[in-house]
């Protein structure tokens, strides 16, 4: 019976150290590349001027981590933090940054993840995904309304979407 015993502790131990070595292998992730930052954010800039509004633009990778940060001239300094902390919740939520605002709207009570640093219910941020993969997000803070500085967030998708369906 001991020998059973001994025998399993042996196998299990296999396993253990065999999963362990599975989860030390190295994982590869798509990721927006700095030029493609680059196009998004210019895009939408452009694209808030032609509509008439100075706005900034931010777009993070899909650790977070800022690529790029645009912003007009005579435009308000507040508008910084916010294209980025739009971005931000598009990208840790994985949702339109205006869709956390429904949320608690339509649960008042769940207003926690507005705790969180960086986290807003204001509209004007989308994430970036290329297939399945969420490889960063935009975010544009200034245009008076949301809805006007999403558009500008989505133009400026639409223009890297070519690339980010070839990733």
């Amino acid at each position: 019976m001991k020998a059973i015993i001994a025998l399993g502790a042996c196998a299990a131990a296999a396993c253990l150290s065999g999963q362990a070595n599975a989860q030390a292998a190295l994982i590869s992730q798509k990721n927006i590349s700095l030029d493609m930052a680059i196009d998004a954010a210019t895009t939408a800039l452009a694209t808030c001027r032609k509509n008439g509004f100075k706005v900034s633009v931010t777009v993070l990778d899909r650790g977070g981590r800022t690529r790029v940060v645009l912003h007009d001239d005579n435009v308000g300094p507040h508008t910084i933090e916010n294209s980025l902390r739009k971005a931000y919740t598009a990208l840790t939520f994985k949702i339109p940054s205006g869709e956390m605002g429904k949320r608690i709207a339509a649960n008042p009570t769940a207003t926690a993840p507005l705790l969180l640093a960086n986290v807003t219910s204001a509209e004007g941020a989308l994430p970036i995904k290329a297939g399945d993969d969420f490889v960063g997000a935009i975010g544009v803070s200034g245009a008076p309304g949301g809805e006007k500085d999403a558009v500008c967030s989505q133009a400026g998708i639409d223009k890297i979407s070519a690339a980010l369906a070839a990733k």
